[in-house]
């Protein structure tokens, strides 16, 4: 399985020919839907989903069960329930977690799925859910308005992943990702930096 990460949370998905892409927001590259047999939504907002772009694609869209996405085009959407499995672009898909990080006073709460994808590629989202089955590499979210550096890290480390990516970070400068990938390269087991546009193995 090859992964390919793009601007953000954008994450492309590549196994026996299936072509797979999480999270295409408004932040990613359009070129990361070129050829997608399906698309994953983690949860509603725009920096994960780009309503109009996945309208003129034509193929599934997941999406958690009770998210809002805008009524701007029609869209041939499957709604998904934490624990549910399926099969996304001919790859096995597990849905875990529930709900989106709150940034203060319970805001925001809306509908968030982690997505287990193959055998142990890990998308949360905008969530910090620990799922309770085996994780062989994590992407882990780097920066958000949800989301202190410490917590980060703890939530890679109770994962417990062999190899551990970046996403969430569109929002850092070149000093701010630097330092945050040298943070995770200290204290998180099998971290490396994948800038967008680069690609790595998963199992």
């Amino acid at each position: 399985m090859r992964i390919t990460r793009f601007t953000h949370s954008c994450v492309r998905v590549e196994h026996d020919g299936g072509v797979l892409v999480v999270d295409p927001g408004t932040w990613s590259e359009p070129r990361a839907l070129v050829g997608a047999d399906a698309v994953l939504v983690t949860h509603e907002h725009t920096d994960h989903v780009d309503v109009l772009r996945l309208a003129g694609l034509g193929v599934p869209v997941y999406v958690p069960d009770g998210a809002r996405l805008p009524d701007l085009a029609p869209l041939p959407v499957t709604r998904v329930q934490v624990g549910q499995h399926f099969t996304a672009a001919g790859i096995p898909v597990t849905a875990h977690g529930g709900r989106h990080a709150v940034i203060h006073e319970g805001q925001p709460d809306c509908p968030n799925l982690g997505y287990l994808i193959g055998d142990g590629l890990y998308h949360p989202g905008d969530s910090l859910h620990v799922p309770d089955e085996p994780v062989h590499t994590l992407l882990v979210p780097a920066q958000g308005s949800w989301l202190r550096l410490d917590e980060a890290i703890r939530f890679a480390r109770a994962v417990r992943a062999e190899r551990a990516y970046t996403i969430h970070d569109a929002q850092l400068n070149e000093r701010g990702m630097a330092s945050v990938a040298g943070w995770f390269g200290e204290t998180i087991p099998g971290y490396r930096h994948l800038p967008p546009g680069d690609t790595a193995r998963a199992p």
